[in-house]
């Protein structure tokens, strides 16, 4: 169901008992819809830990998917710690990805635009627009062009792609489709400007499309969800106690240019030195070092 932009403010206002009660309306639509036949998409970060517990005060017996990709230890940790998880593995490791489609940088829409223009052989339409934005019309489309800032990426001595998420999370979760039904996913608009557009045009609880699912956090800040944790004493993963506020695969580079130091590389240096050194020892730093990514100790800590 469409939502519009009032609707989504008008929510994102509201105190926490009301969100809430509103997320409990969308999990109980959705459990009644599929007959029960639902999961809840479990990654072990702090959304999701939420959404699982906000979903079994009412259902629970609801099983508990967590993909074994490239966790902290400490989110495993959470995992293996939580009842009703089942723990599935993608058919292909982080390695194997990077060396069969490329490095995930910058963005998912900015590597997937890289990606093609690096596979693409001689000049083609899609490689035109996604280097200038002109379309095969002559219309001028920013939102299909790389960013200039990150052409030169598409010269860069490696590969650049945005199919790791769907080798190391997507597909394995469209495998639990076959077996746990259809998913409660832990998504909060706030976090991005696509998954907004996303939220507009199918709200809360979509069954359009080939892949149904709900999110029942959408409206919810980050705020509302440590409000939440404080208030029913909710136990989560120890690394948010570390500093961390990002808790996907560790060796993920999707975003890092936009943070503050200490990034996550520096954090990971400091925190978890054997996972620093395998990030090093595939290649990793190498591919930071051409994206203009810091990874050694912060600036600031240089200085003292």
């Amino acid at each position: 169901m469409r939502v519009e932009r009032w609707q989504l403010l008008q929510r994102q206002s509201q105190p926490l008992e009301a969100k809430i009660m509103m997320s409990l309306n969308r999990i109980r639509q959705w459990y009644e819809h599929w007959d029960g036949n639902v999961y809840v998409s479990f990654s072990g970060g702090m959304d999701s830990t939420v959404m699982l517990h906000l979903v079994r005060s009412i259902y629970k017996r609801v099983p508990a998917v967590f993909v074994k990709s490239l966790p902290y230890p400490e989110i495993w940790q959470h995992v293996k710690e939580t009842d009703g998880v089942a723990v599935l593995k993608p058919d292909k490791t982080f390695v194997q990805v990077v060396q069969e489609y490329g490095w995930p940088v910058v963005s998912k829409r900015m590597a997937q635009y890289i990606g093609g223009v690096q596979r693409a052989k001689g000049e083609t339409a899609t490689k035109r627009l996604r280097l200038t934005g002109i379309k095969t019309n002559g219309e001028y489309s920013p939102m299909g062009m790389i960013s200039k800032k990150w052409q030169f990426l598409c010269d860069a001595p490696f590969r650049v792609s945005d199919r790791c998420c769907f080798w190391m999370k997507k597909r394995p979760m469209r495998e639990a489709g076959k077996r746990f039904g259809v998913p409660f996913v832990g998504i909060r608009v706030d976090e991005g400007q696509q998954r907004k557009q996303t939220y507009y045009t199918k709200g809360c609880n979509s069954l359009d499309g080939k892949f149904p699912r709900s999110w029942p956090l959408a409206f919810w800040s980050d705020a509302d969800i440590w409000q939440y944790v404080a208030r029913f004493n909710v136990p989560y993963s120890k690394i948010y106690d570390m500093g961390y506020t990002r808790t996907g695969c560790f060796a993920c580079a999707f975003g890092a240019h936009l943070e503050p130091e200490p990034n996550r590389f520096q954090r990971i240096r400091e925190t978890h030195p054997k996972l620093y050194k395998w990030c090093g020892d595939i290649g990793l730093f190498d591919v930071l070092d051409y994206v203009g990514v810091e990874y050694r100790e912060p600036l600031q800590m240089k200085l003292l």
